[in-house]
């Protein structure tokens, strides 16, 4: 397992966090992690690093290492990628798809053998193979074949359920129709990797330029991209390869190991990884990880780290898995690629939430087979801590990533002229002065925010693509560059979300029709005005989320419709709390996943005037807010509060909260003065004596399930 840090710069030390502070961190990790999932998974388009990536995944681990009460239902440390796209039909893996843990220093390797070793009792001097192999990085595939014909292909999708890419797969020549070997199993799945060459990825950009198509990003994106070609001949005429190292469901086995399974995979047709090595023990297994990296370069496929895995088929069987990964195996990561080149300018942009985040410009330099011209810097303090200015030369590194970050000024070089200087006010007309935010924990934040909200042009025109994105209102047809092309138009404006619902009104009003203006024809304007329509009625969570409010993602807003049911609720609710009254707040924050966080963003977003006008504008255009799922109404708990605390040894917190919350019952992540009951575990703290204090029913589990009417597990 990859170690976990007690300290990110993604926040505050994971060792100085409270427990509401840890709830509403988790609750961002869960939401940023599950959007980049989305981003790399289904859309083919990352747009941080692996190392960022992995962060994020390692504090999300420590702080659930150290508030395991806090694990939540949707938690990174459950899942494995992201749900399917709705471009294909989905198929349901018959064994699930799970992604390895990661390891990225030599230390890390040896304690991933020890431990193997404890596991299966081994003693030190015994020995242990280990089968050695790189990991490719390029679009993880099952492939099924029934009487050793192929009859179905789907990529990993969420690890339970792909998307089914069969007619595409048949295109790629590394993939046999038919299994040459003997004695194949009736049910045969093989999975492995579809990857393109570093010369086959350069190649199809060139093309892909002067026909004036997309241009991929790197060779895993192209890839990716290639196989999810609605037409199969668009993939056939794509170099794509497949490297075989897995299996999924097989009715026999055709061997005893890792390594057995490889070599029977060439005797049916397969290419597999000739660099594949078998050691016993941690030294060889470092040893080879290193030669890899030496030799990376020189490869024509992208590799991103080696994979190390127990080679013996019964020893996986009895180490098993965690979570969301086997015991028997790990990943052993590269450090991020690295270059030099020169920064020409740092250009501020200016994300949704007025954050302004530096970007340098930098000379064109290419990072493992991918040009490079933009890289992060962050915010000022990571400026002003690298010592950076423009005309320095500079060190970026990119681990498969849009746009890479740069890591250090190299001061062997000649150095720009003078310090650069943060900006203090937001570079729209407004010139509204930028604030740092001060944390949870008292300390002044490292992000600069414009505090001109929806005033300032550059938040609007993020907000309203915020809006229409996909987890959303999903307008189809309505994507960024429309939603750019209609913020600055003249003659069809839209600068806040009513205006969408206008559009067609304003169109036949107009006397220049949007049908004859470049870039829109008959059919695509009519298809644009019915998606539109279709999202008149919208979900009440959707709805929520896409007011992007600070703090609100996917899985908060979701927890708010439940808690409110309906909008003319939480509506209610918003503008009592940006008002003041603290009963209304103290009823949000006892939410379960709900921390201080959520509720001043909801408090101040609420009281702009500007915003809850925006907000009116916009729900008088709607047609029906579909309210949350009710819950049961004539149990003994409906309509009650309940908090769960302790080592609940019955139920997992997640069963327990999931429980309540089908018997109509609220669910909230604090005690207060609204709490009917606290279920009570071993080893119950201060939540227990506030209860008690306040007079609160506590209940064991047994009197929980006896008060429900359900017997314990």
């Amino acid at each position: 397992m990859a170690k976990t840090s007690s300290r990110s710069d993604a926040g505050p030390s994971v060792d100085t966090l409270t427990q509401d502070e840890a709830a509403a961190e988790l609750a961002r990790l869960a939401d940023e992690i599950a959007a980049h999932d989305a981003r790399y998974y289904q859309e083919d388009a990352p747009t941080v690093s692996d190392a960022e990536y992995d962060a994020l995944r390692q504090r999300n681990a420590a702080i659930e290492a150290r508030f395991p009460e806090l694990i939540r239902a949707d938690s990174p440390s459950r899942k494995v990628g992201a749900a399917p796209s709705r471009g294909f039909a989905k198929v349901r893996h018959a064994v699930p798809m799970l992604s390895l843990d990661n390891a990225f220093a030599d230390e890390e390797v040896e304690e991933f053998v020890a431990r193997v070793r404890r596991f299966l009792r081994i003693a030190d001097d015994a020995p242990v193979a280990f089968s050695a192999e790189p990991k490719i990085d390029g679009l993880s595939m099952s492939l099924r074949y029934e009487n050793g014909r192929l009859v179905s292909a789907a990529t990993r999708g969420d690890g339970f359920e792909g998307e089914d890419v069969t007619a595409n797969i048949r295109t790629v020549k590394d993939v046999p129709q038919i299994l040459k070997a003997r004695g194949v199993p009736p049910v045969c799945e093989v999975r492995g990797e579809v990857y393109m060459t570093k010369a086959a990825f350069l190649a199809l950009n060139e093309r892909q330029k002067a026909a004036g198509g997309q241009v991929f990003a790197n060779p895993r994106n192209s890839a990716a991209g290639s196989l999810r070609q609605k037409d199969p001949a668009v993939t056939a005429s794509r170099p794509l390869g497949f490297f075989a190292y897995a299996w999924g469901e097989m009715s026999t086995m055709p061997a005893d190991s890792q390594s057995g399974m490889i070599k029977w995979f060439e005797h049916c047709g397969f290419k597999t990884n000739p660099l594949t090595r078998r050691s016993d023990s941690a030294e060889a297994l470092i040893a080879f990880h290193r030669q890899i990296g030496l030799d990376r370069a020189a490869l024509d496929y992208d590799i991103d780290g080696v994979v190390y895995k127990v080679d013996r088929l019964d020893y996986q069987e009895r180490l098993g898995f965690v979570s969301r990964s086997p015991r028997w195996a790990i990943a052993h990561k590269f450090p991020a690629e690295r270059a030099t080149t020169l920064l020409h300018d740092i250009e501020i942009q200016v994300g949704r939430t007025g954050a302004h985040t530096p970007v340098a410009k930098l000379e064109p330099v290419t990072v493992g087979g991918v040009v490079v011209q933009n890289a992060t810097l962050h915010n000022a303090d990571e400026i002003a801590r690298l010592g950076v200015r423009i005309g320095d030369t500079v060190e970026i590194q990119r681990a498969g990533d849009v746009i890479p970050q740069v890591v250090r000024v190299v001061e062997e070089r000649p150095r720009g002229p003078r310090a650069y200087q943060f900006p203090t006010v937001c570079r729209c007309d407004l010139k509204t002065p930028l604030v740092r935010e001060t944390t949870a924990s008292g300390e002044e934040g490292a992000i600069a925010r414009c505090t001109g909200e929806f005033a300032c042009p550059y938040q609007k025109i993020e907000h309203l693509r915020h809006f229409v994105s996909r987890r959303a209102f999903d307008i189809e047809g309505l994507g960024e560059k429309q939603i750019a092309f209609f913020f600055e138009d003249a003659d069809l404006p839209v600068t806040e979300p009513a205006a969408i619902f206008t559009l067609a009104r304003r169109d036949a009003a107009n006397f220049k029709k949007l049908k004859d203006r470049e870039g829109f024809g008959t059919t695509s304007v009519k298809n644009l005005f019915e998606a539109i329509e279709a999202r008149r009625t919208i979900a009440l969570d959707r709805l929520i989320y896409a007011l992007g409010i600070r703090h609100v993602g996917e899985t908060t807003a979701r927890q708010l419709a439940r808690a409110y049911g309906s909008w003319d609720a939480f509506f209610a609710a918003a503008k009592r709390i940006s008002a003041g009254d603290e009963d209304a707040r103290a009823e949000m924050d006892a939410i379960d996943q709900i921390g201080d966080a959520v509720v001043d963003a909801v408090a101040k977003y609420f009281g702009e005037a500007h915003n809850e006008r925006v907000v009116e504008n916009l729900v008088a255009e709607l047609s029906r807010i579909v309210d949350a799922e009710k819950p049961q109404t004539t149990t003994p708990v409906a309509g009650k509060t309940v908090v769960f605390t302790g080592a609940l040894e019955k139920m997992t917190r997640d069963e327990a909260k999931a429980m309540a919350e089908r018997l109509g019952a609220k669910v909230a992540g604090s005690v207060s003065k609204k709490t009917d009951y606290l279920v009570a575990g071993p080893g119950a703290g201060s939540k227990l004596t506030k209860a008690r204090d306040a007079g609160v029913t506590v209940l064991t589990e047994d009197e929980w399930f006896a008060l429900v009417g359900q017997a314990g597990a």
